[in-house]
């Protein structure tokens, strides 16, 4: 599929949380539908698309279906099985592609891999068991963080390694998942670059972003970062090479540290990230509609960002700050119509015009 959808296409979309959510609203402005499918009952991209299919990934029916009802497939998280994945491939085209996902969806192939594009990372090494690890060590050194390869997101499937001594306890909460020991990276910042490309290559990067987190989960991205020229430079070609190395169609994540060597790649998300979300209030085009225009064929939108931004994520009771933030001036409130706030669960989120 090369030609560019037209409004009233449907854009089929995996996974219904806020991403799928978010997406959704983005897509309706631009005259789409949306089709959400999704294990979960009740997923907050429902409330906002035309349909949602609710049946597990292993349902072969119901991906029949859903891709019948669709003219191209996005997802909003990279963890799909893979057998949903070779079904769905052989209905309707999957925008970003499967080679993104594949590299994406493994620390250790994705480290390769930014590798071999000559990025640099933090220094690594394959975990399977005890002698694996004992070897990660001795070659790596510590401190370093023991990180599950697959299926690890906000702090989750990982635990640092201040010493060898940690080594028995690191492996013991692994649970006998394959993993990855990298070596703690001293950095003086952490940034990302939400970066897009379309079906006809061209590449837009909105500015990078300034992250900063709590017990493993973003709390804050602010822009402009603060980081020289060279250094935004720098990392906005560094997200243009992946993109354009993996044939990439839609928005990507890169996460990066800012060190006094240079910059290295923590580590990309193949599809909308939470650190974009003060596009939404930074720029004309946001990354949720950037998106929709890339799966769609069509032209990307100016990202340029015309206001400086702080997004503050609201995570488990932040929520029930809503009212003070309501009150608060150039404040851009966006909930996900989750039911129950919980520890670590991310609620919502609120842009600052600064």
């Amino acid at each position: 599929m090369n030609e560019m959808l037209n409004p009233g296409a449907t854009i089929g979309i995996l996974g219904g949380g806020q991403l799928g959510r978010m997406l959704s609203v983005a897509a309706a402005r631009l005259g789409f539908k949306t089709h959400i499918f999704e294990p979960g009952a009740n997923p907050p991209a429902g409330h906002v698309a035309e349909r949602v299919i609710t049946a597990a990934y292993e349902d072969e029916e119901a991906l029949r279906r859903f891709a019948d009802g669709v003219d191209v497939i996005t997802y909003e998280f990279e963890n799909i099985p893979t057998s949903a994945l070779d079904l769905l491939e052989s209905l309707r085209p999957i925008r970003p592609n499967r080679k993104a996902l594949a590299v994406s969806q493994d620390r250790l192939v994705e480290k390769a891999f930014l590798n071999e594009l000559g990025l640099a990372t933090a220094p690594f090494a394959a975990v399977d068991d005890a002698t694996d690890l004992a070897e990660a060590i001795a070659e790596i050194g510590c401190p370093a963080i023991l990180k599950t390869r697959r299926f690890g997101y906000d702090g989750k499937g990982q635990v640092r390694l201040k010493s060898e001594s940690d080594a028995e306890t690191a492996l013991a909460d692994m649970a006998g998942a394959p993993s990855i020991l990298e070596r703690f990276v001293d950095f003086t910042a952490e940034i990302s670059v939400i970066a897009a490309r379309n079906p006809s290559g061209e590449v837009a990067c909105f500015d990078p972003g300034e992250n900063v987190h709590k017990s493993g989960i973003l709390h804050t991205t602010t822009v402009p970062a603060r980081i020289t020229e060279a250094q935004r430079t720098d990392a906005v070609l560094m997200a243009a090479k992946i993109l354009n190395k993996l044939d990439y169609i839609g928005v990507m994540g890169v996460e990066l540290f800012v060190t006094p060597k240079g910059l290295i790649v923590n580590e990309i998300a193949p599809r909308v990230h939470n650190s974009g979300h003060w596009t939404q209030a930074g720029c004309t085009v946001d990354q949720f509609e950037q998106h929709i225009r890339a799966v769609a064929g069509w032209s990307l939108g100016d990202g340029a960002r015309y206001a400086d931004v702080e997004m503050l994520n609201l995570i488990g009771d932040d929520v029930e700050k809503l009212q003070d933030l309501a009150k608060q001036p150039r404040t851009q409130i966006h909930l996900y119509g989750k039911s129950e706030a919980k520890p670590g669960r991310k609620m919502g989120h609120v842009n600052r015009v600064l």
